[in-house]
């Protein structure tokens, strides 16, 4: 299994953000990133670990089935959540398997770090370029924090 990691700090109190990342993920998904995710579908379970959910696209993505991945980590004193894609979106490409994992950390009463992990085999003849899965979950966390911001400002 191949890994990138990144680490980010947003100006977002942790329990503000925790709650947007984890229960409160069907919502702020499409509110956060409304060209990429029209609609996340609960599958299956109660949003907690071992939920599995449907990521609906939005206009922006045309040329990938909607990925169908699993909460296969949800610890909330540890404020960390992993997905993993059971099917469709990244494994619509070059990914044989793919999970992205999040771990929050309070770095004052305002601001919160964000310790990212994505875990990745490539199908055979697909060369990834380190780092680059990175892009995705970063511009998410962005967004996410712009959106919170302004809603904690409002």
């Amino acid at each position: 299994m191949k890994e990138d990691t990144a680490q980010v700090t947003v100006c977002v109190p942790i329990k503000d953000l925790w709650k947007a990342m984890s229960s409160d993920i069907r919502q702020t998904m499409p509110k956060v990133l409304p060209d990429f995710v029209a609609e996340v579908e609960l599958l299956e379970g109660d949003g907690g670990h071992g939920s599995v959910l449907l990521f609906k696209f939005g206009p922006a993505v045309s040329k990938l089935s909607f990925p169908k991945e699993k909460i296969v980590e949800l610890d909330e004193s540890l404020h960390h959540i992993a997905l993993e894609v059971l099917e469709g979106g990244h494994l619509d490409n070059e990914f044989s398997s793919y999970t992205i994992g999040f771990k929050l950390t309070a770095v004052g009463e305002a601001e919160t770090l964000i310790d990212m992990k994505v875990l990745y085999e490539t199908k055979p003849g697909h060369t990834h370029i380190p780092g680059e899965t990175m892009k995705t979950p970063i511009h998410y966390i962005k967004c996410l924090e712009n959106v919170l911001s302004s809603d904690l400002t409002s």
